[in-house]
């Protein structure tokens, strides 16, 4: 192998470095709006469920396997879980399934995480839920997958007429990154930060991507609204939930 083809290499894995540091600063803020519909659902159609005797003891049951992961005991947890899911009512075992793959990807388990998550989506007839399903996937596999695994699971998101599609955009510009498609890359991020109804959070995520692409000379100028996004340099504001 010729020095250059070495020297090509490094500066590839310390591209992926930079933008895998950036990911990993920002990923809670990229799916925490999504998450969030979780606990919407939850708290929507909670107290309904509570005034169920049933779904009062699939609540205490739900709490209790939080409680176990809490403690560390994740074994037991995702025992609880398993049970819920199996026998819960209302709408606590779907709520146990998204637990349950959570548990799984902070185990390191990803490749069970994501198909946890692929059976949510392929089972769901709540579309909100099926598409978080999905997202949460393609964020395990942004790192741990090819960009067809992203895409397979987000393409349909990442579209001018999903609600997710700026999340979704988000995520399979990353994957794309990675996967050194980098003009995919910026297109996807300057989709995201083009969208009028995205807020300053993702927007300011968005021109830090582009600017960091910039400065690897993998892009040959930085958008205009990218200035938008920022001042005199700096975030306008601290990244936030979508």
């Amino acid at each position: 192998m010729s020095n250059e083809n070495i020297f090509r290499e490094i500066d590839e894995e310390l591209r992926t470095d930079r933008m895998r540091a950036l990911w990993r600063r920002f990923a809670p803020f990229v799916i925490g709006g999504a998450i969030a519909i979780v606990a919407l659902v939850a708290i929507n159609e909670g107290w309904s469920w509570y005034t169920n005797s049933q779904s009062a003891a699939a609540s205490e049951e739900l709490y209790a396997a939080y409680d176990s992961a809490e403690a560390g005991d994740l074994d037991e947890a995702l025992s609880q879980l398993d049970a819920l899911a199996a026998d819960g009512s209302g709408g606590y075992p779907v709520l146990a399934e998204f637990r349950k793959a959570a548990l799984l990807a902070e185990q390191g388990d990803t490749a069970d995480a994501v198909a946890a998550y692929d059976d949510l989506a392929n089972t769901q007839s709540n579309p909100r839920l099926r598409e978080l399903a999905l997202l949460l996937a393609a964020n395990l596999l942004v790192d741990n997958g090819s960009l067809a695994d992203v895409e397979a699971r987000i393409g349909t998101l990442a579209t001018e007429d999903s609600q997710m599609r700026r999340v979704a955009g988000e995520l399979l510009g990353l994957a794309q990154y990675k996967a050194g498609e980098f003009a995919a890359a910026e297109e996807s991020f300057e989709t995201v930060l083009n969208d009028p109804l995205a807020q300053s959070g993702i927007r300011n995520r968005m021109a830090y991507y582009l600017a960091q692409m910039l400065a690897e000379g993998v892009v040959a100028e930085a958008p205009e609204n990218a200035e938008d996004a920022t001042i005199n340099g700096e975030p306008a504001a601290e990244p936030s939930a979508e």
